[in-house]
């Protein structure tokens, strides 16, 4: 029998998934977690047997947790379903160890056969995210991938046209921190203002 959290910081969100799974006769148990702390308490609770993950959620965001439940749980699967496009963070999350990586505006069918296929050991992508993960095979990293993914994320958002004061506000951390995250991306991508970022984003289809 199968044992599922689902990760998400918007209830509505929650309790659709919980339902589409639990009228699969195979799934035991599905558990709703919305924050990071949430998600590793329940991790001690039981053997799981996947998560389903969103990116963006309250205290650590969903790679930065995506990291620890790879630490903690090496094998357990986890399948990141978010509203970010596959540009943004398909390929990241993959790196860090999601199983799969679905948009949710994904049919539900395709949501349960997503964790079946995880469950079996297999990934979860897209047919154009299968070719574009082909396609960097032995390619040169772009500057972007070099960034932390504290970085990567702070670096979206000031290309999204945010101020620092605002992401501060978003990421709950301090406008000082993000300065300096703000500072370490334009040394890194070799850029001097926001702009250049921004053009950036916008050339890699990182930003709409």
């Amino acid at each position: 029998m199968i044992k599922i959290i689902i990760a998400d910081d918007h209830p509505v969100v929650r309790k659709g998934l919980k339902q589409i799974l639990s009228e699969e006769t195979d799934v035991e148990l599905v558990k709703e977690a919305r924050n990071d702390s949430e998600v590793l308490n329940l991790l001690h609770a039981h053997d799981w047997d996947a998560v389903v993950l969103d990116i963006t959620m309250p205290g650590r965001g969903g790679l930065e947790l995506l990291t620890e439940l790879k630490r903690l749980r090496p094998k357990l699967p986890v399948l990141v379903l978010t509203v970010h496009p596959e540009d943004q963070y398909a390929v990241r999350a993959l790196k860090e160890g999601a199983s799969g990586y679905m948009n949710k505006e994904s049919a539900p069918e395709e949501l349960v056969q997503a964790i079946r296929k995880i469950i079996r050991g297999g990934k979860y992508v897209s047919a154009a995210l299968a070719e574009k993960l082909a396609s960097m095979i032995g390619a040169e990293a772009q500057p972007h991938e070099n960034l932390s993914i504290r970085e990567y994320q702070v670096m979206l958002l000031i290309a999204s046209g945010k101020t620092v004061s605002e992401i501060a506000e978003e990421m709950s951390l301090s406008i000082k921190t993000i300065s300096t995250y703000r500072t370490r991306i334009l040394e890194k991508m070799e850029m001097t203002n926001n702009v250049e970022l921004a053009r950036y984003a916008m050339k890699h289809n990182l930003i709409q």
